[in-house]
């Protein structure tokens, strides 16, 4: 059913429980897993912040990597920079480039109102792509 899927995580703790999730779904189905990690960064006035330091994303992709192999899954990252506003593309676009026939990610529970000014990700990814969005929230 799945051959190829692409795991999105943040520096989240909920990205824990999505990896595990995903690696029992890959083991299952003999799926290889792209994990992705977007370091965002916004603009503030007339700079480009970044909001999470190289160091920090290079450990989040790599602790995902590691977990996914360690459950003796084939698993390979891919870290990028971009605008916060642009991660629902980067992965909607890395999904259809890598040919993935399944998206997972973890949804951040905000009120209606923030939603408002933000949109969620999760909803942005499924809007974005033609690929199937699965969302794992955190298991606490």
């Amino acid at each position: 059913m799945f051959t190829r899927i692409v795991l999105a995580v943040d520096d989240s703790d909920a990205r824990l429980h999505a990896v595990s999730t995903v690696a029992e779904l890959a083991r299952r189905f003999g799926a290889t897993v792209h994990v992705l990690h977007l370091a965002p960064s916004v603009v503030v006035e007339y700079s480009v912040v970044a909001l999470e330091d190289d160091d920090a994303a290079r450990r989040v992709l790599d602790e995902s990597v590691r977990a996914l192999r360690e459950a003796g899954v084939e698993a390979d990252g891919e870290l990028v920079d971009g605008l916060r506003g642009q991660v629902p593309t980067v992965i909607a676009d890395a999904a259809e480039r890598l040919g993935a026939d399944l998206i997972v990610l973890s949804p951040h529970h905000r009120g209606a109102v923030a939603s408002w000014f933000r949109p969620r990700v999760s909803d942005a990814v499924g809007h974005a792509s033609r690929v199937p969005v699965l969302l794992i929230p955190d298991a606490g």
